[in-house]
């Protein structure tokens, strides 16, 4: 999805593939493959380059540390990025911060954790520091006696992140991005709707949220971004509490374009992806402006549907203002193939808006129109 801005731009794009059928190499002109976890890969890739960046936080540290000893131009560097890689790492620094976190701990085994949840309160969410996303890699420990359950992971990894459970009205994602040179830029603050752990929906900006709320969560951003040195495009994911604290806690941090931005590709005067290059190659940024009252991505996860063109005409008919954008991945249950973004001309019309985008969402995903729900009299026999 960066690959159209970098054509626009006029910049040339290459990708580092995991193979050659990575929906990746269908975008670009340039796409060797190569093992990121490789550092003699790496090095080879990097040959050439202006700027190398990443879209997902597992590159090795280590690595990135010895691509710049090689002196090789790399956005956003490992110091920043490890904020993104370890969450043990980013709760410290959120406290270090001083900015709304919610009561954490490390942990070394089930007693402690136990200890924690006597302390902090029944139930705990226990995360596994790296490698987990969209809902894998958290737990839910109910109470002491369930703890021993999770005896398995800290076999398996060592120390978790215990964490008091959020009770919050909805969850919030802050975008900003920056320069080396220290220029920052942020889009509104949006409303994201999580399904069984996955970003199913955004709502972009965040509707009848307090001001002062949405200008701390913003400004919470951008100083995160400030004081860890970040470069390019990042996402502050929250959770907002109505009249607690500041109203808001923060959940993660994602140092790249995030699925809570992809509604910027249709509904914002510079996307999500235009503006992480700008960033890494310390151009001026874009302006962030909504390009409508109110922008409604949905999310499309694989279903019945194995060929996703065969509905289009039905989906683009629905709809003739969405736009869908899918990722040219194998079709599997429940994995993210693509979205749809729609703008809305009233924030009054957010719930019809949320509605077309579905129903174009869902006959791609099903291969066919939803039937619509039968008519009732009010009548009962």
């Amino acid at each position: 999805m960066m690959a159209p801005a970098a054509t626009a731009l006029g910049f040339e794009l290459r990708v580092l593939a995991e193979a050659e059928d990575v929906s990746a190499v269908a975008a670009v002109a340039k796409a060797p493959v190569g093992d990121y976890k490789d550092l003699d890969h790496l090095l080879e890739f990097s040959r050439g380059l202006d700027v190398l960046t990443f879209d997902h936080e597992h590159v090795p540290t280590d690595h990135l540390r010895a691509l710049i000893d090689a002196g090789v131009n790399v956005h956003p560097g490992p110091d920043a990025l490890v904020n993104a890689q370890d969450k043990l790492v980013m709760r410290a620094a959120i406290d270090r911060l001083e900015l709304p976190n919610p009561r954490w701990a490390a942990v070394d085994d089930v007693d402690a954790l136990v200890a924690f949840g006597d302390d902090a309160g029944w139930p705990v969410v226990l995360k596994t520091p790296r490698g987990g996303y969209d809902g894998k890699g958290v737990r839910v420990i109910a109470s002491a006696g369930d703890a021993a359950a999770s005896a398995d992971w800290f076999e398996s990894m060592s120390p978790l992140l215990a964490e008091a459970k959020v009770e919050f009205s909805r969850e919030l994602s802050a975008m900003v991005a920056r320069t080396p040179d220290g220029e920052c830029r942020a889009w509104p603050v949006v409303h994201t709707i999580q399904v069984d752990g996955v970003c199913d929906e955004v709502i972009a900006p965040a509707l009848e949220i307090p001001l002062e709320v949405a200008a701390a969560a913003e400004d919470a951003a951008v100083r995160i971004a400030n004081e860890l040195g970040v470069t390019g495009v990042m996402a502050v994911e929250m959770f907002e509490t109505p009249g607690v604290g500041s109203g808001f806690l923060i959940n993660e941090l994602a140092m790249r374009p995030h699925n809570t931005g992809h509604w910027t590709q249709d509904g914002s005067v510079t996307s999500q992806f235009e503006q992480h290059l700008r960033a890494i190659l310390n151009l001026p940024l874009g302006a962030t402006d909504l390009l409508g009252p109110v922008v409604v991505m949905k999310n499309f996860l694989g279903g019945a549907n194995q060929n996703l063109y065969s509905a289009y005409p039905a989906a683009l008919a629905t709809e003739p203002a969405a736009k869908v954008h899918s990722y040219g991945k194998a079709v599997r249950p429940g994995r993210k193939i693509g979205h749809v973004n729609l703008v809305g001309g009233s924030t009054a019309d957010v719930d019809s808006v949320r509605q077309r985008a579905g129903a174009v969402a869902a006959i791609i995903r099903d291969g066919r129109p939803q039937a619509a729900a039968p008519e009732t009299t009010g009548e009962t026999e």
